[in-house]
């Protein structure tokens, strides 16, 4: 069984080793704890974590910061943010900061948990509260569209998408299922497969879920065309 590194990052001792104790139970999970320092990125660099759990009060643009640093210098790390019940705006934060995934410090073992394997996969479970939570998903389009950054520093796209596999990637944002998209377009369900499988290569996403983010911050989907 491969081993998981994981790092907690957090001002409070009490807190990171409460993570800590909770996380031990698992036998695949090494885990070392440091408070947010000017030394914090060496010690990434030294322990080479596969996930950072970064305690942080998201108002606080210096953890945000910091974890965009991480993201961004060590693109293997993922940063999961915990955070004191994030709100809407906490949530967008943590998005642009490239985190994988945003959870309230209150979290359950179990959940937390979870979604460290899911992350160590390459799955983003950030995207699981984007995608159930409308008000924030409005929210976000709106913020990236004003901020003019939908798609300027993104070039992993492997090759452009047609227009049909932009319509069929906005039914997919609308929440439909490949059945009710073929239906919806009158064509075949397969050929709905292949062009899901299509997009989600060229984008270079996990899932369903990850290609509508990464079309949003490309601006490959725009906001009126994302019914809410």
């Amino acid at each position: 069984m491969k081993t998981i590194r994981i790092m907690v990052i957090d001002e409070q001792p009490f807190f990171r080793a409460g993570v800590k104790l909770a996380l031990e139970s698992q036998s695949d999970f090494e885990i070392l704890e440091a408070a947010p320092t000017d030394e914090t990125i060496k010690i990434i660099e030294s322990f080479l974590p596969d996930i950072v759990l970064l305690g942080s009060d998201l108002a606080n643009h210096d953890g945000l910061a910091l974890g965009t640093r991480i993201a961004r210098r060590y693109p293997n790390t993922k940063v999961i943010m915990l955070s004191s019940d994030p709100n809407d705006e906490e949530l967008f934060e943590a998005i642009r900061s490239s985190a994988v995934a945003c959870l309230s410090k209150s979290v359950i073992a179990t959940e937390l948990i979870t979604n460290i394997r899911r992350a160590s996969k390459g799955e983003y479970p950030i995207n699981d509260n984007l995608m159930a939570r409308p008000t924030v998903a409005r929210q976000v389009l709106k913020s990236f569209q004003d901020m003019e950054i939908l798609g300027k520093h993104d070039d992993s796209v492997v090759a452009p998408l047609t227009n049909r596999e932009r319509e069929i990637l906005g039914h997919v944002a609308d929440g439909n299922s490949n059945k009710q998209i073929a239906r919806l377009l009158n064509i075949s369900e397969q050929t709905i497969k292949n062009h899901v499988s299509a997009i989600m290569r060229k984008l270079n996403a996990n899932d369903r879920a990850h290609a509508v983010v990464l079309a949003i911050r490309r601006g490959l989907i725009k906001i009126e065309e994302y019914h809410l």
